[in-house]
């Protein structure tokens, strides 16, 4: 009997093994489809986009170079905008929703019970249904640089952030915290010396998750930022489309891996710390 489960247990894993491998598969593809065809010149990619380069269709680095010099737009500057607006945005979120998230955590009342479930409640709104009012809004605030564009950042990506580390402030036990302020630590203190520390993963799991969304984000930049003067790396390669719908496939390819390298980078080296933050602020508490 026991021969006969520990065969089925096998069997089981191996079946979804399998059937696993094949779904990552089907989510790597695309990657090293665009990844092959950004060295293959434009002709090749229109007529076979699943073959590999040969001699005749291999341009080496023509692709990355025409991404990056194309239009009279500055290549450097859409990928600073970009750092800008990433290391600004995620800053912002990380220390905002933290705190808000304690502070949901240690009080009882009906504001903060409120506030949480508006937050839970802004994760499910289409982003589509507020696209054009925010639009307008951000227009007649003047959030429309890559300064102040992090603070339309915050408020969407508030909703995943607060849920994460209020599931995990409620896991801390209080009396840490009473020890540090018998110790004669003040409340923002006690925050950043003894708390924060303790939500290391937490951080780190939120923070990789938004960095993903905003770097890669297209939408937001081109409905609020002024495109003449500020261009994000999803925009500048929307531009790559020339005049009658002409589109420089392998330049527009090139730029794509361009763009997903240092975000894939950064995923794997902090792969783990992204499950174990994600599985402390979902189950705690």
């Amino acid at each position: 009997m026991e021969t006969s489960l520990s065969r089925r247990d096998r069997t089981g894993r191996a079946f979804l093994t399998g059937i696993f491998s094949l779904i990552s598969a089907a989510w790597v593809l695309p990657v090293i489809i665009v990844l092959y065809n950004s060295f293959k010149d434009n002709d090749a990619i229109k007529t076979s986009l699943f073959s590999l380069p040969n001699a005749d269709s291999f341009v080496g680095l023509e692709n990355f170079t025409a991404g990056i010099f194309h239009g009279n737009y500055p290549f450097y500057f859409s990928v600073l905008y970009s750092i800008i607006i990433t290391v600004l945005s995620v800053a912002l979120i990380l220390i905002c929703t933290s705190m808000a998230a304690w502070y949901i955590s240690r009080v009882d009342s009906i504001f903060c019970r409120i506030f949480y479930y508006l937050c839970i409640f802004s994760m499910v709104v289409p982003f589509q249904m507020v696209m054009f009012t925010l639009s307008k809004t951000a227009d007649k605030l003047a959030l429309d640089t890559p300064f102040t564009i992090p603070i339309i950042y915050l408020g969407f990506g508030a909703g995943l952030a607060v849920f994460l580390f209020t599931g995990f402030v409620k896991g801390i036990p209080n009396d840490i915290e009473e020890a540090a302020t018998i110790d004669g630590c003040n409340t923002l203190q006690t925050f950043f010396l003894v708390v924060a520390p303790i939500m290391k993963s937490t951080y780190i799991s939120v923070g990789i998750l938004e960095i993903m969304w905003v770097w890669n984000d297209y939408l937001l930049p081109y409905l609020v930022l002024d495109k003449t003067e500020y261009r994000t790396i999803p925009i500048h390669i929307q531009y790559l489309q020339g005049s009658y719908g002409q589109v420089d496939y392998g330049a527009t390819m090139a730029l794509i891996i361009m763009c997903l390298l240092p975000i894939i980078t950064v995923y794997f080296i902090c792969q783990k710390h992204i499950i174990k933050g994600v599985l402390s602020g979902a189950v705690k508490g």
